[in-house]
């Protein structure tokens, strides 16, 4: 008999993080959890298991963590998508907003071929500014988005919407209503 993990349960919440009034939803507390980061990556993956995935793209930094996971379980590669200046060869940058201003984030413009099948992977989706910029990015290279994927879903904020209007399939395992 298995018995089913609350993977919402495993993730912390931090008040007043980074500043008063958030409220800040730490993974690291479910990567720490053998079981729960092992479920989380499986749940992560499912729906893309029947679709051609050649590589998984994580964005800096607790997507770095799930994004390979996620590429080893689908037998694909690993894309890194890096802040500003963190990649060592030849980047290309796509700008997205903060709440204060601009910031912008990379990807090796080698990285993948046209057509290229890649699905989308981070730890949270908010608003969805940097997950937008990413799939930027990942067109620009001419790659085929086949999804998004997420372990935590802010749904007030709409960042799932963005990524549907540009067309892209949004699939996350937990939801914090109201954050």
């Amino acid at each position: 008999m298995t018995t089913e993990i609350d993977l919402k349960a495993l993730v912390r919440t931090i008040p007043d993080y980074p500043k008063p009034g958030i409220m800040f939803r730490d993974v690291t507390t479910l990567f720490g959890h053998p079981s729960g980061f092992r479920v989380s990556v499986e749940k992560l993956v499912a729906p893309f298991r029947e679709q051609r995935v050649e590589a998984v793209a994580g964005i800096e930094a607790r997507g770095f963590i799930l994004g390979g996971a996620a590429a080893d379980r689908l037998h694909s590669g690993f894309v890194p998508i890096r802040k500003k200046g963190k990649l060592p060869h030849k980047a290309i940058g796509q700008d997205y907003e903060l709440e204060y201003g601009v910031d912008v984030i990379e990807i090796h413009e080698d990285a993948l071929s046209p057509g290229e099948p890649v699905l989308l992977v981070d730890d949270l989706i908010a608003t969805g500014g940097t997950a937008v910029a990413a799939v930027k990015l990942l067109r620009r290279l001419k790659a085929e988005v086949v999804g998004a994927a997420f372990v935590i879903d802010l749904p007030d904020l709409g960042g799932c919407a963005r990524l549907a209007e540009l067309g892209v399939p949004c699939h996350t395992l937990v939801s914090f209503e109201g954050d």
